[in-house]
């Protein structure tokens, strides 16, 4: 497997197809499979060189147990670490959830690396995220079942692949970046790039995500009604046509 190194933290990445480059970042609890999983590298290989990323804490991708290797400028120095070993000056970024938030973390840390930018359902605005770590620690407590059994109650039924890869995932790694965030909504009015944010209507993120397409000059921005968080990812069918007309617009 490729992997790039930043300080010591060994980030996995896989490429595919042919085009000008573009970096998919997945959301908490992911790993670059959901992007194969979900329709959308099938769908975007034959126009664009995918960079698809696992970031730390996930996937291939190496897993601290540090809380202090989980900042917003770690997780973008990951992206620029892969950028650098794929020897790409500037990509287009789409980042999902967590990934998104990083996607806003590669405005205000990497701008220079980015050209266009996706962002889904995700905002800038500060977050406490206990009750996701109280997630995690059911499942440390009683095993990776009952910690699915409960993430299902949460966010409604997961994909088979996804259920199966958190069967095997390391939880203890997921607790230590399960961290509460703070606001990085300085960074809404400096993004010179094209950007699209997009969520599901019925996402508990919905109302702040749409505010903070309201401070981007310039914004695309697009609602999935009646969509969940997840469906919002799962969902591709629905968000590929609107996101691919912004990429080539």
């Amino acid at each position: 497997m490729p992997y790039a190194d930043n300080h010591g933290v060994r980030i996995h990445y896989w490429v595919e197809g042919n085009g000008p480059p573009l970096v998919l970042q997945h959301g908490f609890l992911q790993s670059l499979e959901d992007w194969h999983e979900c329709g959308y590298v099938d769908a975007l290989k034959g126009d664009y060189r995918l960079i698809l990323v696992d970031a730390r804490g996930h996937g291939g991708s190496d897993k601290p147990y540090d809380p202090g290797a989980y900042s917003l400028e770690n997780r973008v120095g990951d992206v620029v670490a892969v950028l650098d070993a794929l020897d790409v000056e500037k990509a287009d970024f789409w980042g999902y959830s967590m990934g998104g938030w990083i996607g806003f973390g590669m405005a205000e840390f990497a701008p220079e690396r980015v050209g266009r930018l996706v962002i889904g359902g995700q905002h800038p605005y500060a977050r406490n995220i206990e009750g996701f770590r109280q997630l995690v620690r059911s499942g440390i407590a009683q095993g990776h079942a009952a910690f699915i059994a409960v993430f299902e109650q949460m966010i409604g039924a997961i994909p088979p692949g996804f259920r199966s890869r958190l069967l095997e995932d390391d939880l203890k790694a997921f607790l230590t970046l399960a961290q509460d965030r703070g606001s990085i909504e300085d960074v809404l009015p400096k993004i010179a790039v094209p950007c699209c944010l997009y969520v599901g209507e019925s996402d508990p993120l919905f109302e702040e995500t749409k505010l903070a397409s309201g401070a981007i000059a310039g914004v695309t921005f697009f609602s999935l009604p009646g969509l969940t968080h997840l469906q919002a990812f799962v969902r591709s069918d629905l968000v590929l046509p609107r996101v691919a007309t912004f990429l080539q617009g």
